[in-house]
């Protein structure tokens, strides 16, 4: 045990807590020590501070020794040595263990070499986050480390194989000489871990940590211009925290490998050498362990998705999205590997126009399957011969003759690049063939004919790669985008069918001089060299790219104009011409996927408002394709004032990510929430543009609905959200809005109410999480005109009635019984109706498979991984009171013996608060860091109910508390399972989940990015 000044002695107060049953009197012990400890810190003369220090042993001890003069440092409290027992504890760090400082190696400070050692001699364990790790740095430390080793001290090292700067030797030598347990991230593509940290952990509290500049080799760590920060628990507590949680988050995830010097030397020396070798721009879509394939988190997001579509909503016919690049490929193959589990493998058949497409599809194929034997292919010259997992050209099949394939032949069917899937070619093959499964790939669902190839799988896509989730997965180019104002007034322009009128808004942009030079002074202000750029600009009309393009050329910057009615050959020349640079910018107009595909655009011109946030993602995506040579996008946007209908906040969540109203504070703060290396920066008048307009539509927002609703006429929700793109949240968000209020604003009937609709419709938004089967149908069959009595009901049908009654009045509504309750909800026909409809599309939109409770809680009607209000929750077990009495984050039901954590993750409204980010928060997909309440000790009831497992532990966890529909639900992450501790009131605990939790909720929970 180890202290500096006399800090130390507030542990064995620490101690004496652990074993009086007092627990009151310790508190307020523990706050007097604290308050004392407080004003020792604080005092500089050394006369009162030993008044001061006796006052404080006697607060702790009660009677104990006191200190006499001369007044001495206590260094550390350790037993007398003995024969064969390891002596630590030799050298302390010249810093006090207590507070922070900044090392630089600077002429006069220790260096970092000697703080170090002195370090992991007090330390109880030793955590290293390194990018490298080097033989030269490593035997600086080996003394301490040996004694660690010795001492049973844990050490862990987590380092990576980037730019193959880590040395095979050392890793071995940590690994056999002192006992270090190493992790590696073999995959040198994947280039985010850059830190270079340490974190040495002290029982007695005083816990310590570098973040720094410094790698463990010799120049960083003696003699190199390096700058570290020291942190310590008692100086900067919450970084502790947060260092402790991302490390412990990266040991635990999958990205990082065990390394066995036996086993994995070879793997470790041939990842290396690729990194020493790999160029920069290339990209991996896959990770490799051994023989296996394992998908990224983005990448798992999606598998999750395609499998909610079959099992949840039985849907057979998926389509996926994803740019060109991020692995669609490796998405249907792991998608086929999970098809075969449990079975023979699937007959299969991958379809596409090009043999390169081909032959990469199907070494993707073998490799996750580990089968270097799967597939034939079917193209060219290559014919298959056994017609059980064929990769075939959609020119060979055409020839061969579709129809002589029997129906039923494949029972999985992939067709790539699917927005080809119009040409009479492909449709011959959907048109004959009947699989069981049918998954289409492709890069852009909008073609440039007009036609949405979602058009052939119900208008829905099953999985998206979202644009921020491939930025953060550095699959993408990242972006710099400058939006500015270009002074020109669309308020007056024909606003029909979700967009501005392109004639009139042609007219307004073409022969506009005073615009065109504004575009060129922001280019030559935002570009360093013109003359080396390859761009494009997206335009309204035909005319209007021409005119830029004459606009460019008397500049002196090489232009041209392209459309869909550009002739072929002459497109295909022009593209030439800007590979080359013999031009420096194409004006589109009408042409923005299949058309423009040239991965060294660097930069993009938004020349017109893009109403469609799908196609502003389209346009942008031309240029954020991945090169050697190419490190950022420049993306120019040119804004006016525009009419309330237009909407900025579409194509800003589409580029961000976020909410509308996280859209808002963005745009006030100055966008500070990116992927890395992405900037958005808005000049004054456009930012007060964009403000003004989101606002606007925030605020008027009803009326321009109403408005629609009227212009529609007769309509379902479900119908008039589908054909109108109003969000149902829009309709929901505010507790006096509902579909019936709009219906009646926009003069529509509605069905009859009594007196209690006004409150009950505030209620509807309630049930718009409903995401699993069984409550769905409950909640439904309870709403009809002819439902059951709640009194013939069955216990297990009680349950979930009681949850859809508390979630209609969380205080008990007055009514005398359950029964009565249900009996006055008959009376609200359209409230019914509406909660009915919501009900629907919320299960419609439900995005994770729910799990069944086992064993004695499979009585209880709550589905793992599905979301409820805390009201659900609390009914359904059985809580005693209305369910708006309960106020804290846990309850204890005696008569089930369950313990419910209700964790709310992000607990500040804050956008960001690092001070309380890291007390409850996912360490992997199976593991759960959780803080009891201050109040819990280890020796009490509760405490000692939480660790030995004596009860039912369930997580219930949400990101935020609030969402678009006012109060967030919690996802339930199932039962958990005691797996370690630290500290007292509050303990910590770390519990394993018996479901590992969805992927989609471990991203955004993670405290690391995945």
């Amino acid at each position: 045990m180890v202290a500096h000044d006399l800090n130390l002695l507030v542990d064995r107060e620490a101690e004496l807590a652990k074993v009086d049953p007092a627990d009151q009197s310790h508190v307020l012990t523990r706050h007097l020590a604290e308050a004392i400890q407080r004003r020792l810190d604080a005092e500089k003369d050394p006369t009162r501070k030993l008044a001061l220090a006796n006052d404080l042993l006697e607060a702790i001890d009660q009677a104990g020794p006191r200190v006499v003069d001369p007044m001495r440092e206590l260094h550390a409290v350790r037993r007398p040595s003995a024969p064969g027992q390891v002596q630590r504890y030799g050298k302390r760090p010249k810093t006090p263990l207590n507070e922070a400082a900044l090392l630089t190696n600077a002429h006069g400070e220790p260096s970092l070499a000697a703080e170090l050692k002195a370090e992991i001699e007090s330390a109880d364990s030793v955590d290293l986050l390194c990018a490298f790790v080097m033989w030269r740095g490593l035997r600086l430390l080996e003394d301490p480390l040996r004694l660690a080793q010795a001492a049973g001290v844990p050490i862990r090292v987590v380092t990576t194989t980037y730019i193959g700067g880590t040395e095979r030797e050392a890793l071995d030598r940590l690994v056999r000489e002192f006992g270090a347990g190493v992790k590696v991230q073999y995959d040198a593509a994947r280039t985010r871990l850059h830190a270079k940290a340490w974190l040495f952990r002290r029982n007695t509290g005083f816990d310590t940590a570098y973040v720094g500049s410094s790698n463990l080799s010799t120049s960083a760590l003696l003699d190199g211009v390096e700058w570290n920060v020291r942190l310590s628990q008692r100086a900067t507590p919450a970084l502790l925290q947060k260092f402790e949680a991302t490390f412990d988050s990266y040991w635990n995830s999958s990205e990082f490998e065990a390394y066995d010097p036996e086993s994995d030397r070879d793997r470790l020396d041939d990842a290396l050498n690729a990194a020493r070798g790999a160029r920069a721009g290339d990209r991996l879509t896959i990770s490799i362990s051994g023989l296996e394939v394992r998908p990224f988190a983005y990448q798992q997001e999606m598998l999750d998705a395609i499998q909610v579509e079959r099992v949840v909503h039985d849907r057979h016919r998926n389509l996926v999205v994803a740019a060109t690049g991020t692995g669609k490929t490796v998405i249907a193959a792991l998608d086929y590997r999970r098809l075969c589990e449990g079975r023979e493998r699937p007959t299969l058949l991958f379809v596409a126009h090009r043999r390169e497409i081909l032959e990469q599809s199907l070494r993707t194929y073998r490799e996750v399957l580990g089968d270097g034997d799967f597939g034939e292919l079917y193209v060219g010259g290559a014919r298959p011969e056994r017609w059980q997992h064929v990769f075939a050209s959609v020119q060979s099949l055409t020839a061969y003759g579709v129809t002589n394939i029997p129906r039923d032949a494949f029972e999985v069917v992939v067709i790539d690049e699917f927005h080809h899937a119009e040409a009479r070619t492909y449709r011959r093959i959907l048109d004959h063939l009947r699989p069981g499964e049918l998954l289409g790939l492709t890069a852009t669902p909008e073609r440039t004919d007009g036609t949405d190839v979602r058009s052939f799988f119900d208008g829905r896509t099953a999985a998206e790669l979202r644009l921020w989730d491939a930025l953060g997965a550095d699959l993408l180019c990242p972006f710099h985008y400058f939006v500015a104002a270009d002074g020109t007034d669309l308020r007056s322009i024909t606003w029909s069918r979700g967009r501005y009128d392109e004639a009139e808004l042609s007219n307004v942009y073409t022969g506009n001089d005073a615009r065109a030079r504004i575009v060129l002074n922001q280019l030559r202000d935002k570009v360093a060299d013109v003359g080396a750029m390859r761009a494009l600009g997206f335009c309204v009309s035909v005319a209007h790219a021409e005119y830029m393009a004459s606009v460019f050329n008397e500049a002196g910057i090489p232009a041209q104009a392209v459309s869909g009615q550009t002739p072929r050959q002459e497109r295909a020349s022009a593209l030439a011409d800007l590979r080359a640079r013999r031009v420096n910018i194409l004006f589109a107009a009408d042409l923005f996927n299949e058309g423009l595909d040239i991965p060294d655009v660097d930069t993009v011109l938004f020349l017109r408002p893009t109403e469609s946030a799908t196609v502003f993602l389209q346009q942008l995506g031309r240029g954020l394709r991945r090169t050697r040579d190419k490190a950022v996008l420049t993306v120019l946007d040119f804004v006016g004032y525009h009419r309330r209908e237009f909407r900025f906040d579409k194509k800003l969540r589409a580029l961000t990510g976020t909410t509308r109203a996280g859209v808002e504070r963005q745009v006030k703060e100055g966008f500070p929430f990116l992927p890395a290396g992405c900037s958005i920066e808005m000049d004054r008048q456009s930012q007060t543009i964009v403000l003004e307009n989101i606002r606007s539509q925030i605020a008027n927002r009803w009326q321009q609905i109403v408005t629609e609703l009227r212009a529609h006429g007769e309509s379902d929700l479900s119908t008039f959200l589908g054909e109108s793109g109003v969000e149902l949240s829009d309709i929901l968000r505010r507790g006096s809005h509902s579909w019936t209020r709009l219906r009646k604003d926009a003069g529509l009937p509605t069905a009859p109410g009594s007196s209690l609709e006004d409150a009950l419709l505030k209620r509807v938004r309630a049930f718009a999480h409903v995401d699993d089967q069984e409550r769905a149908h409950a909640y439904l069959s309870l709403l009809t005109d002819d439902a059951a009595d709640y009194d013939s009901l069955s216990p297990h049908e009680q349950r979930l009635a009681r949850m859809l009654y508390f979630s209609l009045w969380n205080d008990g509504g007055g009514h005398a019984s359950y029964g009565e309750g249900f009996r006055a909800l008959r009376a609200e026909a359209a409230t019914r109706k509406e909660i009915a409809s919501v009900v629907d599309l919320s299960f419609d939109a439900a995005r994770h498979v729910a799990l069944d409770l086992a064993g004695p809680l499979a009585h209880i009607p709550l589905r793992v991984h599905a979301r409820y209000q805390r009201e659900e929750i609390l009914a359904a077990l059985d809580f005693p009171r209305n369910p708006n009495s309960f106020r804290e984050g846990v309850w204890h039901s005696p008569d089930i013996n369950v313990d419910a954590f209700f964790v709310t993750l992000k607990k500040s409204e804050a956008a960001y608060s690092p001070t309380t980010m890291y007390r409850d928060y996912p360490i992997s997909p199976t593991l759960f860091h959780w803080e009891s309440q201050s109040t819990t000790s280890i020796n009490s009831k509760t405490g000692q109910r939480y660790l030995t497992g004596s009860s039912s532990v369930l997580i219930f966890a949400r990101h935020e508390q609030k969402d678009e529909f006012g109060t967030s639900p919690y996802l339930f992450l199932g039962p958990a399972h005691y797996v370690s501790h630290t500290g007292d009131r509050p303990i910590a605990i770390t519990w394993r989940l018996e479901h590992a939790m969805p992927t989609d909720f471990f991203t955004v929970a993670s405290a690391v990015a995945q």
